[in-house]
């Protein structure tokens, strides 16, 4: 078996990887009948010399490969027929802007893997970067609450070398006494929380938050049991909710009694409440002014989230009384960070945390006949067609829907 790793072709530029040459030298130890191959970038954060000096064969041509392992949508004027390929696609929620990408991967007979389809037997995803948006995507928070409040002036990640780096500049600012609201439980809410445990701030319970004032900076983690509640008042269920949110309304405006900051690193699911509506944030007890808007659902479960912003201008605000984007330190505006590719900004470790994953759950399918059906659960297309689990697909491939 023949892996190649793949160029990173869309744009904006994409720096990260999904094996840094540490662990694809790791990956070769390991599996010796695998060869692996990389193709030549200018743009990726590990150098073609690094994985050179790995002895790593690095080359414009990889149609010899088999596999071609990549991280975002590889354009259509680049893949290469009758090959598997691994990325993410961005099709699986039908998505109308890669509608013409999942036809050209049916015509060409692609074998096509997506990350986000790379889950265990209990539907939970194996991989993903999803740590690393929560880390970038809570500094960028308090980077926003400095630069408008004249506070301090934290860089951007994009310039810092790692998270070491991230971390030291932390290390300098002062907080003020505020009161920060952490939405989720996955890899990105823990992500977030890893920021704010690095600059000690005080995690407390729902209880304690709700009621009391503080003299110091404080958070509070909470999952949608806490933000929804039933609309029958009865006692709400976490996984009823997953299967079915419909009998659920938002319970979020006596968090955002008392809110300051919000980090939003919840999942939002189809047809779930949403967390507060244009109305709610016009509310004068809405006391939120700052939103790092992880999850980015557009025009979605938070309501300020008008549209994503930019690695370049991560920042903008919105005015609750207008309900239109404004500068993002205007008076009487929240300020907005929804930055949808936050990983970006870290690509070497994003990259290492992600090959991590992708040696202990992905590779070991080729050559155990792929005992835990990872691949066959990933897998979306074959011999030019959907499978069956991915069948709900083809209206949206035929241009129905």
């Amino acid at each position: 078996m023949k892996f190649a790793i793949i160029k990173e072709r869309k744009n904006p530029p994409d720096r990260r990887v999904v094996f840094s040459p540490s662990k694809l030298a790791e990956a070769r130890e390991k599996y010796p009948k695998a060869t692996f191959k990389v193709e030549a970038s200018n743009i990726r954060v590990f150098s073609d010399e690094a994985y050179e000096s790995k002895g790593f064969e690095v080359s414009e041509d990889i149609s010899d490969c088999d596999v071609m392992i990549g991280v975002k949508e590889v354009p259509i004027e680049n893949l290469i027929p009758n090959k598997k390929y691994f990325f993410f696609s961005h099709t699986i929620k039908k998505q109308p802007y890669n509608r013409k990408l999942l036809k050209a991967i049916l015509e060409k007979n692609i074998e096509l893997y997506d990350h986000e389809t790379i889950v265990g037997s209990n539907g939970f995803r194996l991989i993903g970067f999803g740590r690393y948006a929560g880390l970038v995507g809570a500094y960028n928070g308090f980077r926003a609450l400095g630069l408008r409040d004249g506070l301090y002036n934290l860089p951007k990640v994009e310039t810092l070398a790692d998270l070491d780096e991230v971390k030291r500049e932390l290390d300098k600012i002062t907080l003020p006494n505020i009161k920060i609201l952490l939405s989720g439980t996955g890899k990105v809410a823990l992500g977030a929380k890893e920021i704010l445990d690095h600059l000690k701030i005080k995690q407390v319970s729902d209880a304690l938050y709700l009621t009391s004032k503080f003299t110091e900076p404080v958070y509070c983690l909470v999952d949608v049991m806490e933000y929804s509640k039933r609309k029958d008042g009865k006692v709400g269920d976490k996984w009823e909710f997953y299967k079915d949110p419909t009998g659920y309304e938002s319970n979020f405006m006596p968090y955002a009694k008392e809110t300051d900051f919000f980090i939003a690193g919840h999942f939002y699911g189809n047809k779930a409440p949403y967390l507060f509506t244009r109305e709610d944030a016009k509310h004068s007890d809405f006391n939120i002014n700052l939103i790092a808007d992880i999850s980015c659902d557009i025009d979605g479960p938070v309501a300020s989230t008008l549209r994503a912003s930019t690695i370049a201008e991560p920042f903008y605000g919105y005015h609750p009384e207008t309900e239109s984007e404004v500068a993002f330190n205007a008076d009487g505006a929240i300020t907005v960070m929804a930055v949808d590719n936050l990983p970006c900004e870290l690509p070497k470790d994003a990259s290492e945390g992600f090959g991590d994953m992708f040696l202990e759950h992905v590779i070991p399918a080729f050559f155990n006949n792929d005992a835990d059906g990872v691949l066959e659960r990933a897998k979306i297309t074959e011999n030019g067609k959907l499978t069956e689990h991915f069948s709900y697909l083809q209206p949206y491939v035929d241009g129905l829907e």
